[in-house]
């Protein structure tokens, strides 16, 4: 791979062994990415981080705009995203610290967030029955599964707009539903990064039980709770980078680069010149 972006909190602009060799600020067409993007060489491979919420977490999960982060990383030339986000559980035997590598997801939200890079003018329809690059997806597991990390290789994300957590009859709703886990931004993400023909992969941090779970220690979710989790979390999430990013040369096969290749609807002389030009870096190849 040319590049890899990660998306993920501020925490990420520390990682230890990362050289990092400039700080952008990247315009977009979309507006302006979550923060200045971090180019650096990790475990010999080109990365580039980005601050989810911004580098202060000033950002609330509906005010992302993944449209600007995703078309950024690859107007850097990332051909990959790995996405690290805190999550909440919803079965019992998924625990506060251990890690969902997500396969599936399912759209709560409800405030229309961008969630494509068409329109003005063009039509692609992208294939999204898998919304996770299976190739990254196990070459994180396998690379992470004996590194003494509760890991979990597949399960259902389920996006809810928040920023309020969830009332406890959701959560069970979602629970009869089979769904692992619960969060806030990834589903976006992925969608875009399919677009872009970008491979993804989403690193699912379990931070609590949400509010389902009817403990004393677990049945309030409060924001402290989270972020004692988080942090403790973001270690193993570091060591998971880390052991990927020095075996991706093993990664299998995949095809999320051609995702539009059958996608685009509309025909070239029918698309106006301003939206061409717009999705240059997205369709180059394939128009």
């Amino acid at each position: 791979m040319k590049r890899i972006g990660i998306i993920g909190g501020s925490a990420f602009y520390k990682i230890e062994n990362a050289k990092i060799s400039a700080r952008k600020s990247v315009t977009t067409p979309f507006g302006k990415p979550s923060g200045k993007l971090v180019v650096a060489k990790m475990c010999g491979q080109n990365v580039v981080f980005i601050p989810r919420h911004g580098e202060a977490h000033t950002i609330l999960p509906s005010e992302v705009n993944s449209r600007a982060n995703i078309y950024a990383l690859k107007k850097l030339g990332c051909d990959a995203v790995i996405s690290v986000s805190a999550v909440g559980s919803l079965k019992e035997e998924l625990k506060p610290l251990d890690i969902v590598l997500c396969n599936q997801f399912i759209d709560r939200t409800n405030q229309a967030r961008k969630m494509t890079f068409f329109g003005d003018g063009m039509v692609a329809h992208i294939p999204f029955g898998e919304p996770v690059c299976t190739s990254l997806r196990n070459l994180i597991y396998d690379t992470n599964k004996n590194s003494g990390i509760t890991l979990r290789n597949g399960g259902t994300y389920i996006n809810m707009e928040g920023p309020a957590f969830s009332t406890k009859a959701e959560s069970n709703l979602y629970r009869s539903w089979g769904v692992d886990v619960i969060g806030m931004t990834n589903l976006s993400e992925a969608k875009l990064a399919r677009e872009a023909g970008m491979c993804y992969a989403t690193i699912a941090m379990v931070t609590d039980y949400d509010c389902w779970y009817e403990h004393p220690d677990f049945a309030t979710v409060t924001v402290d709770i989270i972020i004692e989790n988080l942090n403790k979390n973001v270690m193993h999430a570091k060591k998971m980078l880390t052991n990927t990013l020095e075996n991706i040369g093993k990664m299998g096969p995949c095809d999320c680069c051609n995702a539009l290749r059958t996608s685009i609807v509309t025909r070239k002389e029918n698309i106006p010149a301003k939206t061409l030009k717009k999705l240059k870096p997205i369709i180059e190849g394939f128009i």
